[in-house]
């Protein structure tokens, strides 16, 4: 399976200008091959690949508008004309149906006003050195911050300077899977905000609520920033504060979320969550909160770990009542406002703690679903 190892890296101020050519001239070829494409599309004539990366790269090096791009790798330009192409191919996949999740739409152009910047690179575009040092054509040895050791060698790289003015190198690697020993164990998971998430088997996730600790400091940061004059160096210094403080909010989350995923992955042979639709959720009164517990990211984490150390990871459907039903009897005690978080069945009179009657109710409709003969979803009670 293909992983993605990040790490920092510190380029010197003549590296930084080489990148932020090199991020410009992405850009540009980018946007050309999307509009060649486009002007074929419109005509009714097919447009090749070849003829596309010919006429944005080979013809338009030659031509006196684009004669500056000779100046950067010709490996970033044409990575950067081969992510156009993946972007149109999976635009019409996801017309087609060939491709899954939400309907995707036409890509759009790249702006120069986008605080992040990437370009890509493939093995011919970039060298390790053995001293450690990240080799880019027509860049220069960058110093990379080495925080672990990459277990194979990289394919491609992708270097991306953030909104906060970060460059960090995102290597890929083809690894082989790991299963982990099997365990007896498996576990239900009720996400929620008030406590991040209750396991079936009554261990509770706390809610670390990362940006509710740090919206005072944002608020004072976005206040100073819509106070300083559009286009002046005072503006641009609050912008850059701001978007540090942002990114301390999301890396603080996603260490957390990477620390608590593995654990839960590691502890049991079987994790079963709900399949909640987070995107229809945030159209409540409640986006800030649901935004802030990242439940998204971390079934996706969930996910991915499941797949490469051997583990299962099942959703179950959104609209099974597990919240609704009794765990001892099965009864159905209708829909409850969120607000009532202890309830007595009404026909065995068991009472229940709200979520962790849920996290019970998503273990064994999880189990029912992956277990049963057919390997298909059957039909739980509603």
């Amino acid at each position: 399976m293909h992983l993605r190892y990040n790490y920092r890296v510190y380029p010197t101020s003549v590296q930084q200008s080489a990148l932020s050519r090199a991020f410009g001239c992405a850009r540009v070829v980018y946007n050309d091959a999307l509009r060649c494409r486009q002007e074929a599309f419109a005509a009714g004539r097919p447009a090749t690949d070849a003829e596309i990366q010919r006429a944005v790269v080979t013809l338009a090096k030659r031509s006196p508008e684009r004669a500056w791009l000779s100046g950067v790798s010709s490996v970033v330009l044409v990575q950067a004309c081969q992510d156009a192409r993946s972007a149109y191919r999976n635009w019409f996949d996801s017309l087609a149906g060939r491709r899954k999740g939400p309907l995707l739409g036409r890509p759009r152009f790249r702006s120069r006003k986008d605080q992040r910047q990437s370009i890509r690179l493939t093995r011919n575009g970039f060298i390790l050195r053995p001293n450690g040092k990240l080799y880019i054509a027509k860049i220069g040895e960058l110093t990379v911050r080495w925080s672990r050791r990459l277990p194979a060698a990289p394919s491609s790289i992708t270097v991306v300077r953030d909104a906060a003015g970060r460059f960090f190198v995102s290597f890929v690697v083809d690894v082989p899977g790991a299963p982990l020993p099997e365990v007896d164990s498996e576990v239900g998971l009720d996400l929620g905000l008030t406590t991040f998430a209750v396991m079936s088997n009554g261990r509770t996730i706390e809610s670390p609520r990362f940006f509710r600790r740090a919206e005072r400091r944002l608020r004072k940061r976005q206040q100073a920033l819509s106070r300083k004059a559009d286009g002046s160096r005072n503006r641009a210094k609050a912008r850059l504060r701001l978007a540090r403080a942002h990114a301390r909010v999301r890396d603080t989350r996603n260490d957390w979320a990477q620390k608590h995923s593995t654990a839960v992955i590691r502890e049991n042979q079987a994790v079963y969550v709900e399949d909640l639709c987070v995107a229809g959720l945030a159209r409540t009164n409640l986006a800030k909160s649901i935004y802030d517990a990242g439940w998204s990211a971390f079934v996706r984490m969930l996910e991915m770990k499941a797949q490469r150390y051997g583990r299962t990871l099942h959703k179950i459907n959104r609209y099974y009542p597990s919240s609704q039903r009794c765990f001892a009897c099965g009864k159905i005690d209708g829909p409850k406002p969120l607000s009532i978080r202890e309830w007595q069945c009404a026909s065995c009179g068991v009472a229940h703690d709200r979520d962790l009657n849920a996290a019970r109710n998503i273990l064994a409709a999880g189990r029912a679903e992956r277990l049963n003969a057919c390997g298909e979803a059957v039909s739980l009670p509603a």
